[in-house]
């Protein structure tokens, strides 16, 4: 039991470590002036599936997943995973 509670708290570690360091990311994005650097924090590898609408007569929605992940959300998904190695 102890090593599935292992793995769901490393994929949640993993999780946030992407969404903390993709928004900080963005933010220093923001703050940056133009350039390579703001260039570098900005550019980010985009992937998921595209909006498909399933209609059921009685109800219709709309469904669909996109990941964007840059370089400081690699970085905070490393800290995460060290991070939770020390922690366990």
């Amino acid at each position: 039991m102890r090593k599935k509670l292992s793995i769901r708290w490393a994929v949640l570690a993993i999780l946030l470590g992407a969404l903390i360091g993709t928004v900080f990311g963005e933010v220093i994005g923001l703050i940056l002036p133009d350039g390579i650097v703001k260039d570098f924090f900005l550019r980010a590898a985009v992937f998921g599936f595209s909006p498909t609408t399933v209609n059921l007569i009685i109800v219709t929605f709309t469904l669909g997943i996109t990941f964007k992940l840059n370089i400081i959300g690699v970085i905070g998904i490393f800290l995460a995973a060290h991070i939770f190695r020390w922690y366990v």
